[in-house]
């Protein structure tokens, strides 16, 4: 049986744009509250942490009558900050993550390295620009600062699809799965994954 401490984060982040608190438990069981003011990524969130097993509250208040922007970037900030303070120093952990994702017509691959050096490639077909009210140019926007603010190599890919809201829930669901692989603990490694001894 695993002695590891529970992995959590909370974070509170208040800026004349946006006020965040996020709550954001790693070995969760998918309970997720959620309240943005951004209805789709709500739904959105909601099958990250659904389908990655991770227990997430989120309350976010945002300047949504100028848009969306501020609001979503700070979450993706928030939410990075939050399992990077989960993590911890990472000992143990798997660190890569993989996963393929079919949502009817699309398909989402996420491949992700908790490897402590950010970076975000983004390759996915032309989206609609909007879903609903949601602009869907700030996808990489979010995903840019979550990545960052977590400390993760992240990859999106995908390589078909035609239905805009398939696309980005295929994605989420994608990025749920990737990063529950890679936060599992290796019961078999009792260190830092890096042939440098750090991440």
């Amino acid at each position: 049986m695993s002695t590891h401490v529970a992995r959590q984060g909370r974070v509170e982040r208040k800026t004349k744009e946006t006020d965040i608190q996020i709550e954001f438990a790693i070995d969760g069981q998918g309970t997720v509250e959620l309240s943005t003011g951004v209805p789709f990524l709500d739904h959105m969130l909601t099958l990250f942490g659904v389908h990655g097993l991770f227990d997430l509250r989120l309350q976010a208040v945002g300047d949504l009558e100028i848009d969306a922007h501020h609001t979503v970037e700070d979450i993706g900030i928030c939410l990075g900050d939050a399992l990077y303070m989960a993590l911890g120093d990472r000992k143990g952990i798997r660190r890569y993550g993989h996963a393929v994702v079919p949502m009817d017509e699309a398909c989402a691959m996420v491949t992700l390295d908790l490897s402590n050096r950010p970076f975000l490639v983004f390759q996915v077909p032309h989206l609609s620009e909007r879903v609903g009210r949601f602009e869907t140019e700030l996808l990489p926007e979010f995903f840019r600062a979550f990545s960052q603010h977590g400390g993760i190599t992240l990859h999106i890919q995908v390589p078909y699809g035609c239905n805009t809201h398939h696309i980005i829930e295929a994605v989420f669901k994608a990025l749920g799965r990737a990063l529950d692989d890679a936060t599992r603990i290796d019961e078999r490694r009792g260190g830092i994954p890096s042939s440098k001894g750090s991440l």
